[in-house]
């Protein structure tokens, strides 16, 4: 049994935000389900949006956030990230992430380069070269891998999170984390633990998103206890590398950003057909109109180009997107690049305060696991990373202002009852059951027959999923699956309460919007009371 001040579970930029605002003052304990670099953080390629120019306006960007929003952004959450946009990005310059600096002379902060991304009116987005996210986790894993107070735990994934009830109250106080190396379930103690767990691409069969996004922290705040919030909202990324030779590789909204065109395969442009902001306009916008595109054509995928523009100037602003698409036999410097939309990231997940808070005392959620209220309906671009950093500092100063309560005598993980599993097939089988109907019945365009038909199956899903984790021992994959089906059924009841198509949730049975429209929120059958 290991106890520390604070348990933190995911390793992305929420996670090391934490847990080096918290290592001058209090023992972390740090879980990672693969290595300290694997989280979904490291594939962010645009960049991290922040009012730094002196041309651009904090009003403006909450304005823009609050359009691609849809009308559901939380006004308080919104004004409190974007008005510690620039704080943040100090931050990170300080650690010393080595943003892309601006050649021209012409700087707009600092002498680093700003682009624009769909969504927003400002080039606000700093970013290095197109591999932001990979740039700044590794910067921070460095510091984080050589801090005295930071214990790191690589190859763990959490079972559960262990709770004291005391009536209708509970707090956290731990969790159950299973030791992929030992096969062996570890009790961990804290008086205060962070779910920075990431979101939950996997749920569907394609996906910008790394393996380990398998929707963890929101299954396991919600067996917990705690409500979630605005789960239909799934953003679908319009632009993911087509090949089948390639895997979950995103095409970084910033080609659009800097003059991508998307085109049909007989090279005709269609945006300005959809959208009068054309590729400009917004994720959800975008990925519709290809989805759209796509089936009235009969089209696998589309093309983006950016083979007009300079080959020099390509190959500065887009390296690794030039470097890997040449690897496959594509010069982008040529010939467009081969698109298809993949979900890409969870608006929706635990309900939190300004603080990190969640409905569990002691309990906290940072990043693409929580529902802030900063994305609405649909999340603008680069804001994610943001959020991570400014919330993740908000939950270390809460708990550095807290006193830690007693831990109470907690059993260890019992397996006495339980065998080694007969047939592995049975989990691998229902992962790709799920993943498949969930992209047919609950995608980029929705229907109450294919909601019900997604919602049945689910059900079925989940008590065969129960029944193979009760009578055998634990493992990775039995374990995200087992959070995969309890998220997609939280994505399908959320997207069954709306009754509206906004945002990214649109469905062919309600393709109005409504006057008055609120996020949707789900309460387990055992809520918590503050």
């Amino acid at each position: 049994m290991q106890k520390f001040d604070v348990l933190i579970l995911g390793s992305g930029l929420g996670g090391m935000t934490i847990a080096l605002q918290l290592a001058e003052k209090l023992k972390v304990g740090l879980i990672t389900k693969r290595e300290l670099r694997d989280g979904g953080s490291g594939w962010a390629q645009g960049g991290i949006a922040a009012v730094l120019d002196d041309a651009d306006s904090i009003e403006l960007h909450i304005k823009d956030t609050h359009v691609a929003g849809a009308g559901l952004c939380d006004p308080a959450a919104t004004r409190f990230i974007v008005e510690n946009s620039k704080d943040a990005i100090d931050w990170l310059i300080s650690m010393g992430v080595p943003f892309t600096k601006d050649e021209s002379g012409d700087t707009s902060y600092q002498g680093y380069h700003l682009t624009r991304e769909g969504g927003h009116s400002h080039r606000r987005i700093i970013h290095a070269a197109d591999a932001t996210g990979a740039a700044v986790i590794d910067t921070l894993a460095i510091k984080v891998a050589a801090h005295p107070n930071i214990t790191l735990l690589e190859d763990h994934i959490a079972v559960d999170l262990i709770t004291e009830r005391q009536g209708e109250s509970a707090r956290c106080v731990g969790a159950y984390v299973y030791d992929k190396l030992t096969d062996r379930v570890e009790t961990i103690l804290a008086p205060f633990t962070v779910l920075a767990t990431g979101g939950a691409g996997k749920v569907y069969l394609y996906t910008t998103n790394p393996d380990v996004a398998t929707g963890d922290g929101i299954a396991m705040g919600w067996r917990a206890g705690c409500r979630v919030s605005n789960m239909e909202f799934i953003q679908f990324h319009p632009t993911c590398l087509y090949h089948p030779h390639a895997k979950s590789f995103l095409i970084t909204e910033a080609v659009r950003g800097e003059g991508g065109i998307l085109r049909l395969p007989d090279g005709t442009r269609f945006m300005p057909h959809h959208d009068e902001r054309a590729e400009l306009a917004p994720r959800d916008v975008v990925a519709r109109a290809i989805d759209f595109e796509m089936k009235r054509g009969g089209y696998d995928c589309v093309y983006l180009d950016i083979s007009y523009k300079p080959a020099a100037f390509v190959k500065e602003h887009f390296p690794n997107i030039y470097q890997r698409c040449l690897e496959l036999g594509i010069d982008i410097t040529k010939e467009p690049i081969p698109v298809v939309p993949a979900a890409h990231y969870t608006c929706g997940g635990l309900v939190t305060d300004l603080d990190g808070r969640t409905d569990l005392a002691n309990l906290y959620a940072v990043g693409e696991v929580a529902c802030t209220g900063l994305h609405g309906a649909n999340r603008l671009a680069s804001n994610s990373l943001l959020e991570c950093m400014v919330l993740g500092k908000a939950a270390a100063e809460d708990i550095l202002r807290q006193a830690p309560q007693a831990l109470p005598q907690v059993p260890e993980w019992d397996e006495s009852r339980v065998t080694d599993p007969d047939e592995e097939v049975v989990i691998s089988h229902n992962w790709d059951e799920l993943r498949r109907f969930m992209w047919d019945y609950v995608g980029i365009v929705r229907t109450n027959k294919r909601l019900e038909r997604a919602l049945h199956r689910i059900e079925l899903l989940k008590s065969e999923i129960h029944e193979f984790y009760r009578n055998f021992r634990v493992s990775n994959d039995l374990l995200e699956l087992r959070n995969l089906v309890i998220t997609a059924e939280l994505i399908v009841r959320c997207a069954m309460a709306r009754k509206e198509s906004r945002g990214l949730h649109y469905s062919r049975d309600y393709p109005g919007i409504e006057t008055e429209s609120r996020p949707t929120l789900l309460t387990p059958e055992r809520p918590l009371k503050k």
